[in-house]
């Protein structure tokens, strides 16, 4: 997990910044830094490049220390210790340097201040503009290269669901065959669409056909918010019903001691019906240790099915080691595939629905409907994104996301963010008043403080939560 966040990280921060460092050099601002990971007091690695010859120094002060430079438009190169983000010091700018001596010092021509209003906004949107592109990028990339693959919930509606603890809450039984949430129809089958519908889509009901008749169930709205709360985010709601043919056999186990084979389908415990995996499991797992007759149907010598009743002692831990095979044995999966020329446009479509719930969710968020304690998290919640196996499919898409979050974020109205310079930025071009360089620098330290007091909370979530598990 923590491989996959910061080689992530990496990629998005250097490309935020370079979206900064590149509009500052077209338009003749002079750069000083560019870091990877900040650096107080100390960097682990910087560059320069001085008369035509790279400087490299390792585990060095904070401040320069190369040999003096003729060239004041190079740029110190570097890679910090503090994995929080990255950075661009440009000239002339009021930032998260604070440095008031520059500020102080009579404006030049090759500093961000004196340039065109125009000019800075490209500058300060320029990161945003890049962490957008990529993201959507990205998600074309993926769409043309590993296309898409879905389970229609008209497969799944062979067998119906099983209803998991929260779906019961919900209303939902298993069995149902869910139809629609509110009035848009249920055609992929994903749990995570229960959650979107309901909590940030606003359906307050879900359609399902119940022993073959259609039932419009009305979930209670404490559940549907529960379902936002963070212990519930993956928790399973409903699952897939499938029956229960054996895969494998783990050697050595009660079912292997008692004589049961792959490929048998599993049709009853104690001449109770199961058949589905979810009801043989329901049972198993409840009678640890109990003697038990599994009822199996199995291919004769001559190919045709016959029912044998095996006995087996169900193991202490409520299993008796069986392997399932998986719902691809029962179910016909679809998967569109995309040329790049439709790849690119559905994309953005995918990557513009993130934005679209990020931004319905802030709006929950903002009217109470959903608490900020559940929402918020740290590093902890962005890791536990990327799964525990190196995956290069949900590498990407993770990456996807994290890089389409960064720019929502960075666009947010805050000081110290690129959005709250941007909004600055716009109120000068509207009005032709340019905000003071005192203004910006205390609402920058203002929103600066702001920051590092959401990050500690957000990372404070992520600790507390642990220590709940």
């Amino acid at each position: 997990m923590i491989g996959q966040l910061v080689l992530s990280l990496s990629i998005l921060i250097i490309l935020h910044e370079l979206g900064h460092y590149s509009t500052a050099k077209w338009f003749k601002t002079r750069v000083e830094k560019f870091f990877l990971f900040f650096n107080p007091y100390f960097s682990l690695i910087k560059a320069k490049k001085i008369d035509g010859k790279w400087n490299v120094k390792t585990f060095s002060k904070a401040d320069d220390d190369f040999p003096e430079d003729k060239d004041p438009d190079n740029t110190t190169y570097g890679i910090g210790w503090l994995p929080l983000g990255g950075y661009v010091k440009i000239s002339g700018m009021i930032d998260e340097s604070m440095d008031k001596e520059q500020m102080a010092a009579e404006p030049q021509p090759w500093e961000f201040r004196t340039k065109p209003a125009w000019q800075r906004l490209i500058i300060m949107l320029a990161g945003v503009f890049v962490n957008f592109v990529l993201g959507f990028l990205i998600m074309g990339f993926m769409l043309w290269y590993y296309g898409e693959a879905y389970l229609p919930t008209s497969e799944v509606n062979k067998y119906g669901i099983y209803a998991d603890s929260l779906g019961q809450e919900l209303g939902l039984k298993t069995g149902d065959k869910i139809l629609k949430f509110g009035d848009k129809p249920f055609e992929k089958f994903n749990d995570r669409l229960a959650i979107l519908e309901l909590v940030l889509n606003g359906s307050t009901t879900i359609t399902v056909d119940r022993d073959g008749k259609e039932t419009v169930i009305t979930p209670d709205p404490a559940v549907i918010k529960s379902l936002a709360a963070h212990k519930n985010q993956q928790q399973t709601i409903f699952t897939a019903q499938f029956p229960f043919i054996a895969g494998k056999i783990l050697k050595d186990s009660p079912a292997d001691k008692a004589g049961i084979k792959k490929e048998d389908k599993l049709l009853a415990v104690d001449h109770i019906q199961t058949p589905y995996f979810t009801d043989f499991l329901d049972y198993v797992s409840t009678h640890p240790g109990k003697e038990v007759l599994v009822t199996v149907q199995r291919k004769n010598g001559a190919g045709q099915p016959e029912e044998l009743q095996i006995p087996a002692k169900i193991g202490p831990d409520g299993k008796l080691g069986i392997a399932p095979y998986g719902p691809d044995r029962f179910f016909e999966y679809k998967h569109i595939k995309y040329s790049l020329a439709q790849a690119l446009p559905a994309g953005v479509k995918k990557g513009w629905g993130f934005i679209d719930n990020q931004l319905k969710g802030f709006g929950k968020m903002f009217s109470g409907k959903i608490k900020a304690t559940e929402s918020l998290g740290g590093f902890g919640a962005f890791a536990k994104m990327y799964g525990s196996k190196w995956d290069w499919e949900r590498f990407w898409r993770v990456t996807a996301i994290v890089s389409l979050l960064l720019g929502f974020i960075n666009l947010l109205p805050i000081p110290a963010l690129d959005g709250g310079y941007a909004l600055f930025l716009l109120f000068e071009v509207v009005t032709g008043i340019k905000p003071s360089d005192k203004f910006v620098e205390t609402a920058v330290t203002i929103g600066f403080a702001l920051l590092m007091g959401l990050f500690l909370f957000s990372n404070g979530l992520d600790v507390w939560r642990a220590f709940q598990h």
